[in-house]
């Protein structure tokens, strides 16, 4: 299967401001690309990028006082299978786990272990290990939060969102996380491109946020917020929490004039030509 994707985002900048933007498909899926993603600037500015501690690929720009926009485009090789599911995968004992993965077992910026350290004891504790308590936690982030894009917040936390019950797939993602957290399983925060593929279409095109979660030696998908295995997921990014890995993060102020998103399977379709211009 192949499956298009890319964004049109503009951003307005009272000065020149410099920004590191994750919006680049990740490297681990470089071998399935099938047309290099292309990314133009209007005005053209030079940019140059970079790979950070947890293995994404940063562009950084200075983008000029006014309006200020971004496009890319690109296809991508995909199996077109679901998300696998591997229901006797065993969970791995701290003591064993590789030293990488410590680090998601731990309190993060929008992950509270602290304080929700007991009510994951209290609900998961007397659970059987492995795949089925990972999924239990998935099924309470997906059934406690009711999603809303009016409810979105950029700074609320898991600890929030387990008491407002309110938010978008960032929160299902930070609950999910830290509840995995406090049951000692690491887990990590993704975001990236989930088409409408083998679903009905129920949302705006949009980045999506999942986790993954360390469990029988490997890392696997999981996702809250849908809570049903998936085709076509395109990681852009991973890192303990959204604070990791934002899509635009700008060294002043800016404003959000434009954001279109697309993500479609194109099977059978010629690949797009380069763009001529913006």
């Amino acid at each position: 299967m192949l499956i298009r994707f890319g964004y049109d985002i503009t951003i307005t900048c009272p000065q020149p401001t410099p920004l590191v933007c994750l919006l680049n498909s990740h490297a681990d899926r470089a071998g399935d690309i099938r047309a290099v993603e292309q990314v133009v600037t209007q005005p053209s500015v030079p940019n140059s990028s970079y790979t950070d501690l947890f293995g994404n690929i940063c562009r950084r720009f200075v983008a000029p006082a006014g309006d200020f926009s971004i496009w890319g485009d690109g296809t991508i090789e995909d199996s077109g299978l679901h998300d696998p599911v591997f229901a006797d995968a065993q969970e791995i004992a701290v003591a064993d786990l590789p030293s990488e993965c410590l680090v998601f077992l731990m309190g993060s910026r929008y992950c509270e272990t602290d304080r929700l350290s007991q009510i994951a004891w209290d609900l998961f504790g007397n659970m059987a290990p492995g795949w089925g308590r990972v999924q239990a936690i998935c099924d309470f982030a997906n059934k406690r939060i009711k999603f809303g894009y009016m409810d979105a917040r950029s700074t609320r936390t898991a600890y929030e969102a387990y008491e407002e019950q309110i938010g978008v797939c960032r929160d299902y993602a930070h609950l999910a996380i830290t509840l995995l957290r406090c049951m000692n399983i690491p887990a990590r925060y993704v975001n990236g491109y989930l088409g409408d593929i083998g679903v009905p279409i129920l949302d705006p095109q949009d980045f999506s946020a999942w986790i993954e979660v360390y469990i029988g030696g490997r890392w696997m998908t999981f996702d809250p917020r849908n809570n049903i295995p998936r085709i076509g997921r395109i990681v852009v990014a991973r890192g303990r929490d959204a604070a990791d890995v934002p899509l635009i993060n700008s060294f002043g102020p800016h404003e959000l004039k434009q954001f279109r998103v697309w993500t479609y399977d194109v099977t059978g379709l010629p690949l797009p030509l380069p763009p001529i211009s913006h």
